[in-house]
């Protein structure tokens, strides 16, 4: 796109290439940029960005957390750099891994932003203006007993009241981000091989939902991928294939939807990260919530 440079940009330009100015890397130079030894018109462009935006080309590539408020209720959506890893029954899952979890196949995905922790009831209420919970009492305890079709309904609302394209992640950025995306280190829970520190299951939850984060996050900084409430994401359930795939959305059509991560409810098995199961877009289960995510460019 064309930009329209003021009088004072250019004259502010010309007075920075004739004064030294120290640049977010902390070096000191007199108009050249790219420290190429001369003064061109690729310096020009940069410094002239950088006076329109007030940042340096390296501060813009570089996504960060962000946090949104509604209704008075802050969530924060963490940045997951894209990359490739292998979904599904990989060594670390042993014999507990299932046939559904079969065959192990490598997945590419973009950039994207996942939820902190589980949507709490705090924000359900905020942007639906009712708690649907059963284990209510704390507002910071994940909202459960919603449907994947409630779930659709709580995500057409926040995007209006926000101006966002919120949604539910695919399977794989769900899988991609409890293993710790590019950081993973191979833990066979999400961020950690002891499921104690990262998970309320079956033998520590007293039967109960907990509020988020109080246990330990994972290599990326999120909370409860592996317990507290198992979560909707978009696909339809389908068989996986061994054929690598990049951003796969799952089948076209189907009769269930997927479901990843553990619950209060479950023994530490199905609370791995590669585990998955279904159920029909309507069905409600006090063990049951969600997680939002965010296509990079909707940031």
């Amino acid at each position: 796109m064309k930009k329209n440079y003021s009088f004072f940009c250019v004259l502010s330009l010309v007075l920075m290439l004739a004064i030294p100015f120290q640049t977010a890397a902390d070096d000191y130079v007199r108009g050249d940029v790219d420290e190429d030894g001369i003064v061109n018109i690729s310096d020009v462009t940069t410094l002239i960005d950088y006076l329109l935006s007030n940042q340096w080309p390296e501060e813009q590539l570089q996504p960060e957390n962000t946090d949104f408020t509604v209704g008075g209720v802050t969530f924060t959506m963490v940045y997951v750099e894209g990359g490739s890893f292998i979904m599904g029954a990989t060594a670390e899952q042993g014999s507990d891994a299932e046939s559904t979890e079969k065959p192990a196949h490598q997945v590419t995905l973009s950039s994207y932003a996942i939820g902190q922790t589980e949507v709490t009831q705090a924000l359900w209420q905020a942007v639906m203006g009712y708690n649907p919970s059963d284990f209510q009492g704390k507002l910071t305890r994940p909202v459960e007993q919603v449907s994947w079709n409630d779930c659709q309904t709580f995500i057409t609302k926040l995007n209006e009241m926000t101006g966002k394209r919120f949604r539910l992640p695919t399977e794989a950025e769900w899988e991609f981000a409890a293993r710790g995306g590019n950081l993973s280190l191979g833990y066979k829970y999400s961020g950690s091989n002891n499921i104690n520190e990262v998970a309320w299951y079956k033998s520590n939850s007293g039967n109960e939902t907990k509020p988020v984060a109080t246990k330990a996050p994972n290599e990326l900084g999120l909370y409860d991928m592996s317990g507290n409430v198992c979560e909707w994401v978009q696909d339809w359930w389908g068989n996986y294939s061994s054929t690598a795939q990049t951003n796969p959305n799952g089948p076209e059509s189907g009769s269930r939807r997927v479901i990843r991560g553990g619950s209060w409810f479950y023994e530490s098995a199905p609370c791995r990260v590669s585990r998955r199961f279904g159920n029909a877009p309507e069905d409600c289960w006090h063990g049951r919530g969600l997680r939002l995510a965010l296509s990079l460019e909707s940031k």
